[in-house]
């Protein structure tokens, strides 16, 4: 066998799939923010400057964010990767610029943004909803739930390699944040996210308020929606439940589920009850149990 080549040994290393990065859908990404007004709605609201040098500061957050979703990790690598994509959007946005834009983001500006997202989504629920399938209702249970906006509510643990703003001790033994994030399951939208410290409690109510009215002012028509709210057992609190009981009015209509994390007392507690007591349940795929 003759020896390889340089090409060949380039090859070999490429092979082993590390260090790779997929640049699919980057242009989508961006003409998607662009196209539906986020890009300049966010430039509305973020501090505008004059001058040859200034980067529009709409368009360094929607790169950002296209860089986070190719797999950025921090600015030098969204520079890079903007770098990268130059010819398609333009020179790279440096990181001590992106930082300056990041670091602008006081509460009020955060609330403008927040504003800015409500208005292009409710744009962009509408043209949805003129699909030839219309808005992407749910099938939750075996029962299609046509016209309610559901609502996922969970937190996750993200892991920090130093000792960054925020970051700490975790639940899990581990180092980092410990965001709570609420997703509209019927587009797949993050409508609300919290980044907190990694100490953040599982299931503390004031947070899951917080959270779910930040994610409620993003979903068009709130006050007079169907909407249902499904939380995993850290929503399994006095508090957040009488908070969603409380929001309906006669206008909308909120229903909501919790998980429950299942004790000895509880299991005890189960086996004292009578076969009278029990009842045909639903799966999820609306299957009787």
């Amino acid at each position: 066998m003759s020896e390889p080549t340089g090409w060949d040994r380039r090859l070999s290393v490429v092979a082993d799939g590390k260090g790779l990065i997929g640049h699919a859908g980057a242009v989508l990404l961006r003409k998607l923010a662009d196209r539906t007004g986020l890009t300049a709605a966010l430039a509305g609201v973020l501090p505008a400057g004059t001058g040859c040098g200034w980067r529009d500061r709409g368009a360094v957050v929607v790169q950002l964010a296209v860089a986070i979703v190719l797999g950025a990790v921090n600015l030098s690598d969204a520079e890079q990767l903007q770098a990268h994509h130059q010819g398609l959007f333009g020179p790279a946005v440096s990181d001590s610029t992106t930082r300056r834009t990041l670091a602008a983001m006081d509460a009020e500006v955060l609330a403008r943004i927040a504003e800015a997202r409500a208005r292009v989504r409710r744009h962009v629920w509408s043209l949805l909803c003129l699909r030839p399938g219309g808005f992407p209702w749910l099938t939750v249970a075996g029962k299609h739930l046509h016209r309610w906006i559901v609502i996922d509510m969970d937190a996750t643990i993200i892991t920090a390699a130093s000792k960054k703003e925020g970051a700490s001790a975790t639940w899990k033994k581990t180092f980092g944040f410990h965001p709570l994030a609420a997703w509209c399951a019927n587009t797949g939208e993050c409508l609300a996210m919290w980044l907190r410290t990694g100490g953040a409690g599982s299931n503390t109510v004031a947070d899951h308020l917080r959270v779910l009215a930040a994610a409620l002012a993003q979903v068009p028509g709130a006050s007079t929606a169907k909407i249902l709210v499904r939380v995993d057992g850290a929503g399994a609190t006095h508090g957040l439940h009488e908070h969603l009981r409380d929001l309906n009015t006669m206008r909308r209509t909120v229903r909501f589920t919790t998980g429950w994390t299942i004790t000895d007392e509880d299991e005890k507690a189960i086996a004292r009850l009578p076969e009278t007591a029990w009842e045909t349940s639903v799966k999820q795929d609306g299957e009787l149990q």
